[in-house]
C-alpha cells in the first residue's frame, strides 16, 4: 500500500475517531488500552486516551473476578430492567434469561440504491422509562444492527441462505455487560429477498444454550412471529438456572400441542460460552499454540473468515485460553466493515474481520494475520515471526502432548475440559506460585508483590525469560492488582485448585 494511502486511512481514523459523538454509538465502551501501551486510558493530561476515542460500539470481553469461576448466578449483576427507570437487578435470587429479543430487517434506502439494517420487532416493548433513559437505550439499538450485519450497505435479495448463528459482547461504561446472539437467516415467503437476524440481548454468557433457544424461535417463526412472542415470554419469566441444572419451558405450538423445551446449563459454568471444536477444527493444535503465543504477550491479533459464526467463536475460544487471566484490550469478535479502521489502531486487540476485507489488513507488519478460511493457502498471512519462540520449549511440547487426549474427547463439554487444562497446567507451572511473593507487612494492609523475587524463583532460564515478560503484561498486572487487595488466607476457584494438586504432586516426586 502507497504511503499516500496510508495518509488517507489515517485522515479517515482520525475524523472516525472525532465524530464518535455523531455514531449511534449508545453508552458502549471498550476495554482500556493501559498503561503498558504507554497510551493514557483516561484524560488525566487533558487528552483524551488513544483508545477512548473508540469507545462506540465496540465488543468487549467481560471483566470480573479471575479465579471464582464457579459463582452462583445469583451473585453476578442483573440485566437492566426496560420498566423501570431506577434499571434495578430484576430478582434478588436470579436473573432473566434475557434482555430483550430484536429482529434486524435490511430495508431499501430511500434512493433505493442499497440496504440498510433496522429494527423491525422488539419484545419487550420500552415502556415506563425516563426520556434520557429511551435515548440512550435507542442509540444502543442502532449500535447493534451493525452487529448484527457488520457486512454493511452490499446486500442483494437472495432465493437460498444458510442460516447461521454468532456472538459479540457489548461492556457498558458502569462495568455492567450485555452479550448480543444473532440467527441470521432467510425470512419466509417466495422469491429473492434479503435475509434477517434475530438478536437475543443478555447479560449472560451461554453460547450453547442460547443456540437452543434460537432453534425455538427459527422454528415458530417458519409458522408465524406471532409464535415468537408466547415463547419469549416464557422464556423471561423463567429463572437462569445454576451451572449442571435444567429449565422447562412449556410452549404451545399449533398442530402439535404443548411442548416442554429443556435448557440445561454446563456443569463446567466459566466453559459454557466456548467451543473449542471450531478453533481446532480451523487450526492444528501446533498454530494454535503460536496464536496462544502472540495472545499471551498481547499483541496485535486479526482473524480472517468468512464465515461470522466461526469468527466469533474461534476468537471467544482464543480468549478463553488465556484463563485464569482476562483480555483486557479491544475485543470485536465481528469488525462492522464501517469501522475497519479500528485495525489501525496502535494499542492490542483481538478482532475477527471478514476475509473480503483481507486486503484493507494486510498492509501492516507489526501484527498477526489468522486465515481460518478453508480455502486459506496459509493460515498466517502477516507473522511478527518470533511467535514459535516466546514460550519455553519444554511448556509447549507438555501442551501440545495434553492436547493429543482430545482426540479421545466425546462431548463438547469433555473437549472444553482437556483444552483448558492443558493450557491451564501452563499458568500452573510459569506463575502458580505468585502467592508465596505478595506480602502483607501489617493486618488489613493491602499486600505488596516482591516481582524480582518472584521471576527469581524460577530455575528455569527458559521459564524465566518468558516470565520476565508475561508479568509486563495488563492482564497479568490486573490479575496480580486483584491479589493485593485480597487479605491473605485459602483462595478459591479452579486455578488455585490446579496450583495446590500441582504442589502436592512435586512434593510426592520429591519423596521418591
Amino acid at each position: 500500500m502507497s504511503e499516500a494511502v496510508r495518509r488517507r486511512r489515517r485522515g479517515r481514523l482520525s475524523d472516525l475517531r472525532n465524530r464518535w459523538s455523531e455514531q449511534p454509538k449508545g453508552n458502549l465502551i471498550l476495554d482500556d488500552a493501559g498503561k503498558h501501551s504507554g497510551l493514557s486510558s483516561g484524560e488525566d493530561d487533558g487528552r483524551p486516551g488513544a483508545l477512548k476515542r473508540f469507545s462506540a460500539m465496540w465488543a468487549s470481553l467481560r471483566r470480573g473476578k479471575r479465579d471464582v469461576p464457579e459463582a452462583d448466578p445469583s451473585n453476578l449483576p442483573g440485566p437492566a430492567d426496560p420498566d423501570s427507570t431506577a434499571r434495578q437487578p430484576r430478582y434478588a435470587s436470579g436473573q432473566y434469561f434475557f434482555e430483550y429479543l430484536v429482529v434486524v430487517s435490511l430495508k431499501k434506502t430511500s434512493d433505493g440504491s442499497s440496504y440498510e439494517p433496522q429494527i423491525t420487532y422488539q419484545f419487550p416493548k420500552r415502556d415506563g422509562m425516563a426520556r434520557y433513559q429511551r435515548e440512550e437505550e435507542e442509540k444502543t439499538l442502532k449500535a447493534i444492527t451493525l452487529f448484527c450485519f457488520p457486512e454493511g450497505i452490499n446486500w442483494a435479495p437472495l432465493t437460498e441462505y444458510h442460516s447461521e448463528t454468532f456472538s459479540f459482547v457489548l461492556t457498558e461504561i458502569d462495568g455492567s455487560r450485555r452479550n448480543g446472539y444473532c440467527r441470521r437467516l432467510l425470512p419466509g415467503g417466495r422469491g429473492a429477498r434479503p435475509p434477517e437476524a434475530f438478536c437475543i440481548i443478555s447479560s449472560l454468557a451461554c453460547f450453547g444454550l442460547f443456540s437452543k433457544i434460537f432453534d425455538e424461535v427459527e422454528k415458530r417463526r417458519q409458522i408465524s412471529m406471532a409464535m415468537i412472542y408466547p415463547f419469549m415470554q416464557k422464556l423471561r419469566e423463567a429463572t437462569f438456572p445454576a451451572p449442571g441444572h435444567t429449565v422447562e419451558i412449556k410452549s404451545f405450538i399449533p398442530e402439535s400441542g404443548t411442548e416442554i423445551i429443556s435448557l440445561t446449563r454446563p456443569l463446567d459454568s466459566w466453559l459454557e460460552h466456548v467451543d473449542f471444536g471450531t478453533l481446532f477444527s480451523c487450526l492444528t493444535d501446533q498454530e494454535v499454540l503460536l496464536v496462544f503465543a502472540a495472545a499471551v504477550l498481547e499483541r496485535r491479533i486479526v482473524f480472517i473468515a468468512d464465515d461470522l459464526g466461526t469468527l466469533s467463536q474461534v476468537i471467544h475460544a482464543v480468549a478463553a485460553l488465556l484463563y485464569p487471566f482476562t483480555w483486557q484490550h479491544t475485543f470485536i469478535s465481528i469488525v462492522p466493515e464501517i469501522l475497519i479502521d479500528v485495525v489501525m489502531a496502535p494499542t492490542p486487540y483481538l478482532l475477527g474481520v471478514q476475509k473480503h476485507l483481507l486486503d484493507l489488513v494486510t498492509d501492516q507488519g507489526d501484527l498477526l494475520v489468522v486465515d481460518l478460511s478453508e480455502d486459506k493457502k496459509k493460515t498466517f498471512i502477516v507473522s511478527i515471526g518470533d511467535e514459535d519462540s516466546i514460550l519455553p520449549p519444554k511448556l509447549q511440547a507438555e501442551i501440545l502432548e495434553a492436547l493429543r487426549n482430545k482426540q479421545e474427547a466425546p462431548t463438547v463439554e469433555e473437549l472444553n475440559r482437556v483444552v483448558s487444562e492443558a493450557f491451564l497446567q501452563f499458568f500452573v507451572k510459569t506463575v502458580g506460585h505468585y502467592s508465596s511473593y505478595v506480602k502483607h507487612r501489617h493486618a488489613g494492609e493491602q499486600g505488596q508483590f516482591e516481582k524480582r523475587r518472584f521471576y527469581k524463583a524460577i530455575d528455569s532460564r527458559t521459564t524465566r525469560h518468558f516470565v520476565k515478560r508475561f508479568i509486563q503484561t495488563q492482564m497479568f498486572d490486573l490479575f496480580i492488582q486483584e491479589v493485593e487487595q485480597q487479605q491473605p488466607g485459602p483462595q478459591q476457584g479452579v486455578f488455585h485448585r490446579k496450583i495446590v494438586e500441582h504442589q502436592e504432586r512435586r512434593k510426592r516426586e520429591k519423596k521418591h
